[in-house]
């Protein structure tokens, strides 16, 4: 059974960095997508940022480039979401969410799996 446990989410100053991680069990991963994504109180859940777990180039939200670095560490079975500079508008609960690899370009969308999610606060 796949599972997805975010942890690193917190309060913020605006300006500040965070860095949240993804453990990931269940199962080998060497196939799949791992994604970010986040969700602010009254609005939809959007992407943030996609990586493949056997490798290749990450994948970023246009609001993501620039401030936002997704890694992943295949021996920790971890995907860690680093984000600086840090906005309010950045305030969100952080899901990391997993889908099997089919070849498609889109890493925003047609995930399978999720974890419970990280609230993020950002104070300005």
């Amino acid at each position: 059974q796949v599972q997805l446990v975010e942890s690193g989410g917190g309060l913020v100053q605006a300006g500040g960095s965070l860095r949240l991680s993804c453990a990931a069990s269940g199962r080998t991963f060497s196939g799949f997508v791992m994604g970010w994504f986040r969700q602010a109180p009254g609005k939809e859940r959007e992407f943030v940022a996609g990586i493949r777990w056997s490798g290749g180039g990450a994948h970023y939200a246009d609001s993501a480039k620039g401030r936002v670095t997704i890694s992943r560490d295949n021996a920790k079975n971890t995907v860690t979401l680093q984000m600086n500079s840090l906005k309010s508008e950045d305030t969100a609960v952080y899901y990391c969410a997993a889908k099997p690899y089919s070849g498609s370009a889109i890493y925003s969308e047609g995930y399978d799996y999720w974890g419970q999610g990280t609230q993020v606060t950002v104070s300005s």
